[in-house]
């Protein structure tokens, strides 16, 4: 799927909501203060958001750092929504086409909790869709064969019979319970997460990011410590987080992983209060950040760190990294103004 930095779907920040402890920010958000230096880093994105990205990613951007309101953000995500109670049309970028898939509603699900709006009637529908797509064992495939006549990325996969993904489920089933969404497709999708959480046998960064999104929000924290604890040692002793940016080559990757398939620790831990923090020591996770802020490009965005497969993907693709690592690099308090 998608290389370290791009996860289609981010490490979720916690949040405190009613009845629930979830230690945490509740509105991660950076205040309203426009830099005056031109060359900072939020200036820069900001330029760049606003040279390339797409409506829904310039209304985030906005929201996240210009102390902008939800409304417009709910508004353009609409335009991607399906009367299935879906949402397609390419909103996740790899996956064209107007087609409602279980990869664009996670990412759809994932917005409207960034902008406090993950409940209701619309998560309902949500929900409703997501029964309807769901397998056997109650979890979510990356995508659906059936209507999918358009492109899609190489890396996707594209089978008949899909099976149940960690990587879109746990995304998706650790969100509504941050919300205290309750609806009966949840039942059997957190069963299958922790299932799949706590018998990982981990060989890349990207379920083990999906599992934490899981985790970092599940109701049971004890049974999530200790499932996030056994990942930490894995992901450690098998070598898929590289400690020291500036030296790759000292810290080898595992055999069989692909150029690229580690992650670093700002990918596992997003912010300062998920689990995965634990993992890493103050100067493995100052060298991680220190590495993050300086792959800014000139232009201002992020790379997505993977080979393009068509322009305009990348392109959608480089807005959403680069929001994110703002998002990131703010949690950890580090300066972008």
């Amino acid at each position: 799927m998608a290389e370290p930095g791009a996860s289609p779907l981010p490490a979720i920040p916690p949040r405190a909501t009613p009845g629930r402890a979830v230690p945490g920010p509740s509105d991660p958000r950076i205040p309203d203060a426009r830099p005056s230096d031109a060359r900072s880093p939020l200036a820069r994105a900001e330029r760049f958001v606003w040279l390339t990205a797409r409506v829904l990613e310039q209304r985030l951007f906005a929201y996240h750092f210009r102390g902008g309101d939800p409304d417009p953000v709910e508004t353009a995500l609409d335009a991607y929504r399906n009367a299935d109670g879906g949402y397609g049309h390419a909103l996740e970028p790899d996956v064209r086409g107007p087609v409602s898939q279980p990869l664009h509603t996670a990412r759809a699900v994932r917005v409207l909790d960034a902008v406090g709006r993950c409940g209701g009637q619309r998560v309902e529908r949500v929900c409703r869709y997501l029964t309807s797509v769901s397998t056997s064992d109650g979890a979510l495939p990356v995508v659906r064969a059936d209507g999918l006549a358009h492109p899609v990325a190489p890396r996707v996969p594209v089978v008949a019979d899909p099976p149940g993904a960690l990587l879109v489920t746990g995304p998706v089933v650790g969100l509504l319970h941050r919300n205290e969404v309750w609806h009966a497709w949840l039942f059997r999708a957190t069963d299958f997460c922790w299932q799949a959480a706590e018998s990982l046998e981990p060989s890349d960064p990207y379920e083990v990011q999906a599992a934490l999104a899981f985790l970092d929000t599940a109701v049971d924290r004890p049974r999530a410590r200790a499932a996030a604890d056994r990942l930490g040692r894995l992901v450690r002793e098998r070598h898929l987080a590289v400690l020291d940016p500036d030296a790759p080559g000292a810290d080898p990757a595992p055999s069989g992983c692909a150029p690229g398939g580690r992650g670093f620790p700002h990918d596992y831990a997003g912010h300062p209060h998920a689990l995965a923090r634990a993992w890493f020591t103050d100067e493995e996770m100052d060298r991680s950040l220190d590495f993050l802020a300086a792959r800014q490009d000139d232009d201002g965005g992020w790379p997505v760190g993977r080979r393009p497969w068509a322009p305009a993907p990348a392109l959608e693709a480089r807005a959403l990294v680069t929001i994110e690592a703002l998002r990131t690099l703010g949690a950890y308090g580090r300066p972008l103004g």
